[in-house]
């Protein structure tokens, strides 16, 4: 469909249609929104894209999606370094500070144990975390990935290793709904989940 507009506009259709989320008639929707708008606009939103790929990276202590390193919470002290809450991606990490219940640190792992999808525990960060468990007064590991086969599988990985360290894995409780996404949970439910959490 996008080939009858001519080359330029098509590739800008064909490229908004890689994006998640995002149709054929999205992506037509969404070239034709920034064609009609100011160039200033349109080179507003390039830029910032390339800004931002260019300048965030992984924070060298928890992994998390940042443009400073360390990032804002692993350097803020105020947090309760005791406490580190494993989830499987930045978003899910969003979702929780949304909830303004968790006030200790994280760890993002970049994925979940998927032997179908070829990822085990050497694709994810999970040697980062025991490194950093080494140097550290941590007491508690929330294991909070997805509830479902993968956040399952990794949940217990991680409650395997860690159990000879002496470190208390709990893991958050089901108020999260089975085969969800916890970036698409609501604040409550996130809430009431961690409160739920649990030994593993």
């Amino acid at each position: 469909m996008s080939h009858v507009y001519g080359g330029v506009v098509s590739r800008l259709i064909e490229e908004l249609g890689r994006l998640p989320g995002i149709g054929g008639k999205s992506a037509q929707r969404l070239a034709f929104y920034l064609l009609h708008q100011p160039q200033e606009k349109a080179e507003n939103l390039a830029s910032a894209i390339l800004e931002a790929r260019r300048g965030v990276k992984y924070c060298s202590v928890c992994a998390n999606l940042t443009d400073a390193d360390p990032c804002l919470f692993c350097a803020n002290v105020k947090r309760d370094a005791t406490v580190i809450m494993v989830v499987e991606d930045p978003r899910d990490l969003a979702a929780y500070e949304r909830t303004g219940e968790f006030h200790g640190l994280y760890h993002v792992l970049h994925g979940a144990i998927s032997p179908m999808h070829g990822v085990g525990p050497n694709d994810l960060t999970i040697t980062a975390l025991l490194k950093r468990l080494q140097s550290s007064d941590v007491k508690e590991i929330i294991v909070a990935t997805n509830p479902n086969v993968e956040g399952e599988a990794t949940a217990l990985y991680l409650a395997k290793i860690l159990k000879p360290s002496g470190i208390k894995v709990t893991r958050i409780a089901h108020g999260v709904p089975v085969g969800g996404d916890l970036e698409f949970v609501d604040e409550v439910t996130l809430s009431r989940a961690l409160e739920g959490r649990r030994l593993i």
